[in-house]
């Protein structure tokens, strides 16, 4: 199970969380920072990637395509990049029960 980081958040976290989430990455580790949320979606999708985003624009999207691409929402305000790594570990349970059942394509944290 590979998390891929959105650009409002720290590339940082695919280092700290790879002894949860081995493989993990950041949007710009594939020229990604800029691209439009659909091409991510895609991408998270097309290469076994849960896309990490504190970003409301990806419900929609991922409700409107269909649920195959799985985003964790982190609904946290400012905060830094420790704490959304504690809640990531703290949540790895809820994460992994996304990415192994097929009708969920969203998992929101808080």
């Amino acid at each position: 199970m590979r998390l891929l980081f959105d650009q409002n958040l720290s590339p940082r976290l695919a280092t700290r969380l790879d002894d949860l989430f081995p493989g993990s990455a950041h949007v710009q580790d594939f020229g990604l920072s800029q691209a439009p949320d659909t091409i991510l979606l895609d991408f998270a999708e097309r290469e076994g990637f849960i896309l990490v985003s504190k970003d409301s624009d990806f419900f929609e999207p991922g409700l409107l395509r269909g649920h195959s691409a799985k985003i964790v929402w982190v609904r946290r305000g400012n905060c830094s990049t420790r704490e959304i790594e504690n809640i990531l570990r703290h949540d790895a349970a809820y994460i992994e029960h996304l990415a192994r059942t097929g009708n969920l394509f969203l998992l929101m944290l808080y």
